[in-house]
């Protein structure tokens, strides 16, 4: 265990623990040894939070508490018929490097330092989520250490109301030392991007939008819509990431190539894990963010979320096609129930660091008239916490499923740190041995 002031404690302190300084810090290399520290946070009353890769930001401020940082539990392991065995502390770059060996992969985040745990109870919308659906829908079982100390194993069998929870519903269950996954078959992918001028934004979305509806699951693309920083212009991006025959690329890709305004183009063959990447966190401002599902992006979504962006300068635009696997998953089968979903929209802006909170409320309040033509919230993308964010993200069946499954495995909310789900009043029904 790790303590202020030690030379290896001080070391591993990340930026963002500054907010809140953790009491401990500790870095188990074994099931066991995580085991071993939520019974000592539980007997001492510390709040846990954990921290799989490092890419999160304020979710790990835990002042006073315990940090379990999994980042000696990280080993892959390539099974028969393509079933995967990964750490709880690997990170997406580590692990879609060691299944590319293999010819293997797994639609995981964008970024290379994104952990496992964190990105899968979450959700986990990946290049190939039209292709193979969520990274929890490739999840097959799940190692987790229980607020009781306790190590058990939950799959569709075994504990099947906390392998429900696990896929959607976050940190809250417990903590996850190993993830067995089904991998798929990929080769060399086409990657990279179709840049588009900005004159008309709700034109390109209606005709980008058109384009993926009839495309292929195999192709995925998102929009990113970029304000003007610095020596570069605004503009928008098509991100392309074919995953069928490379030969097919140039086919499959022509519609979009032919949509207006296209000024560059820049696609090449890859391998999967070099898709990934490691984006430079911007410094010395306020991130404002808003994100949520639209189950169908007709041309009043369009144009309300164009109207949005519009009153809020400096702000980025994120789309994400989602349809295809991800829907063809009933909305009861996982705590990720936005199953219904077309695209996922993502805007955030970039304020002073000192920014004044009624700026940041004003922000908030123009883009929250787009609750009108969207649902829901991704958990993984949320900087807000709460029990008002909590409800945004679950709706209210799977929240009140969730709340039944915590408490039976957490009834006195040790973990807590996260998009919290606080657990059910009544009787615990027995969640054996």
């Amino acid at each position: 265990m790790l303590r202020p002031g030690d030379d290896e404690y001080e070391r591993l302190r990340p930026d963002y623990m500054v907010a809140g300084e953790p009491a401990l810090i500790v870095r188990p290399s074994s099931p066991e040894g995580v085991a071993e520290t939520v019974r000592y946070a539980a007997e001492h009353g510390l709040p846990i939070s954990v921290r799989s890769g490092g890419h999160g930001a304020a979710a790990f401020a835990n002042p006073g508490g315990v940090v379990i940082d999994l980042a000696r539990l990280r080993d892959v392991a390539v099974g028969e018929a393509g079933l995967v065995r990964i750490g709880g502390g690997a990170t997406w770059g580590e692990i879609a490097a060691a299944l590319g060996r293999h010819g293997l992969a797994l639609s995981s985040g964008d970024t290379r330092s994104v952990g496992v745990g964190g990105l899968t109870l979450g959700g986990g919308i990946g290049w190939m989520v039209r292709q193979y659906g969520l990274a929890l829908d490739s999840l097959v079982g799940a190692q987790v250490v229980l607020a009781d100390g306790r190590i058990v194993r939950a799959t569709a069998s075994d504990h099947a109301d906390l392998f429900w929870a696990l896929r959607g519903g976050g940190g809250n269950f417990g903590v996850v030392t190993e993830f067995t996954f089904q991998a798929h078959p990929v080769g060399e992918v086409v990657f990279g991007a179709l840049t588009f001028g900005v004159d008309d934004l709700p034109g390109l979305l209606r005709g980008w939008r058109d384009v993926m509806r009839g495309a292929p699951e195999e192709l995925n693309t998102t929009v990113l819509a970029m304000p003007p920083f610095g020596d570069q212009p605004p503009g928008v991006q098509i991100l392309v990431c074919w995953t069928g025959d490379p030969e097919q690329a140039d086919e499959v890709v022509a519609p979009l190539r032919a949509l207006p305004g296209l000024r560059d183009e820049q696609l090449a063959r890859t391998a999967y894990a070099d898709v990934l990447e490691e984006p430079e966190k911007p410094e010395g401002v306020t991130i404002v963010d808003y994100n949520s599902f639209a189950a169908d992006f007709d041309d009043r979504t369009i144009d309300a979320l164009a109207a949005a962006r519009e009153q809020v300068d400096a702000s980025v635009l994120m789309i994400r096609y989602l349809r295809g696997a991800l829907n063809r998953v009933p909305a009861s089968e996982t705590a990720f129930a936005h199953r219904d979903s077309e695209v996922l929209l993502i805007l955030a802006a970039f304020l002073p660091v000192d920014a004044a909170p009624e700026d940041v409320a004003t922000v908030r309040r123009r883009w929250s008239a787009l609750d009108e033509y969207t649902r829901g919230m991704y958990s993984n993308f949320s900087m807000l916490a709460g029990e008002e964010t909590t409800a945004r993200i679950y709706p209210p069946d799977t929240l009140a499923r969730l709340r039944e499954v915590k408490r039976d495995y957490d009834p006195g909310n040790l973990f807590a740190r996260n998009h919290n789900v606080r657990p059910a009043e009544g009787v615990l029904a027995g969640v054996g041995a």
